[in-house]
């Protein structure tokens, strides 16, 4: 048996013996649209799985990862989505800031940021879209000054997730007065617990509400929680959206794969599969995701990966309607009960526009990757 292989089966073990008892119940709750489920017992399934050292797989052992290989991140993705264990609430401090810091921050920074996400003892999310700069992410107009050793920060940042859950913010703002675009931006580390911070959670399609705008009002941090050099943020921010797309996709394209056969096995009990143009939908639906799995291993460019996913996803979501008929046009139950099917078909409206919009992830492919000119800008 391979290294991965023994990998693979310890991590299977673990997760049948302990995704057991109370935490049996958490079994596929949380995701996209279903943050609200269970929470607080969410949370404490990952300060469990932190505690036997299963969270940070592939951080440096040196910063309390495992020092996991890409392969034997992929197989833990994998078993962890196998075993239908919960959606993970810190993903953004593990997935996202922490290999920013630990490629990218001081060893001050280091010491004392990642240690608390490896514990998830502090959740962090993602201060980078706004109003008027979300898919233009260099329109960023949050400001920030260094006044008597602190940065303080004054601006709104939206569709902020998890920040009413969340104690940290890394906040993508403009600190040197005058500069445009992607210059004069600073990637900096701002806690929400402080006066200046009000949080105010979005109402979506399916009813919950998992994004939010924050507001900064005279927010301060300290003047060391800059990541990078002031003005280099626009950088560092790229690096973070990189890892965003890293192979914990892999782990998402397991739950695809769990919707798509699911969605199949309905087709063929309500009869929806004897329709042609519905059978040739599911089996491109199958042939997507099989080149999506093809390309996440290879390592496609992360702009093309988001696109492609993103729209097979919402495409799923429109298929499941056409595959459920006219009953899926009315709520399951009052005011606004949900099914699976309703809440896959509202929220992947969403996937193609967060995460960087499709628009412009095409212009990134064409002038990054193809060297195409690029487009015309006022």
């Amino acid at each position: 048996m391979s290294s991965v292989e023994e990998f693979r089966a310890e991590i299977r073990g673990w997760l049948k013996t302990h995704l057991s008892g109370s935490f049996a119940t958490l079994k596929g709750r949380g995701g996209p649209g279903r943050e609200h489920e269970a929470f607080t017992e969410r949370l404490a399934w990952e300060r469990h799985l932190a505690a036997h050292g299963w969270t940070c797989v592939g951080w440096p052992e040196e910063y309390g990862g495992r020092g996991a290989s890409i392969e034997e991140q992929i197989a833990f993705h994998e078993e962890y989505a196998l075993a239908d264990a919960p959606a993970r609430v810190n993903h953004i401090g593990e997935q996202l800031l922490g290999p920013t810091l630990i490629d990218h921050g001081t060893e001050e920074q280091k010491a004392r940021f990642l240690p608390s996400i490896r514990a998830v003892e502090e959740l962090w999310c993602q201060g980078y879209s706004e109003p008027g700069a979300g898919s233009d992410l260099a329109a960023v107009r949050t400001r920030a000054v260094l006044e008597d050793g602190r940065w303080v920060v004054h601006g709104q940042k939206i569709w902020t997730s998890l920040a009413h859950e969340s104690q940290w913010c890394f906040v993508l703002a403009r600190t040197e007065p005058g500069s445009r675009r992607h210059a004069g931006l600073s990637y900096l580390l701002v806690p929400l617990d402080r006066p200046g911070v009000e949080i105010r959670p979005i109402v979506q399609l399916t009813g919950t509400s998992e994004f939010n705008e924050v507001f900064f009002d005279g927010a301060v941090t300290d003047a060391a929680n800059v990541v990078g050099a002031p003005g280099d943020g626009w950088r560092i921010a790229m690096a973070t959206l990189g890892y965003e797309r890293g192979v914990s996709t892999l782990g998402q394209q397991v739950g695809f794969r769990r919707e798509l056969d699911a969605l199949v096995a309905l087709a063929r009990r309500n009869g929806a599969a004897a329709d042609p143009d519905v059978r040739d939908r599911l089996t491109r639906a199958w042939a997507g995701l099989e080149a999506l799995r093809a390309g996440a291993l290879r390592g496609t460019d992360p702009s093309a990966a988001k696109l492609y996913w993103s729209h097979w996803h919402r495409d799923l979501g429109e298929l499941a309607l056409e595959v459920c008929g006219p009953a899926a046009t009315l709520a399951a139950g009052a005011p606004y009960e949900l099914d699976d099917w309703q809440r896959l078909f509202l929220f992947s409206r969403a996937d193609t526009v967060y995460a960087g919009s499709s628009e412009i992830q095409r212009n990134i492919i064409a002038e990054r990757v193809l060297g195409l000119p690029k487009e015309p800008r006022p």
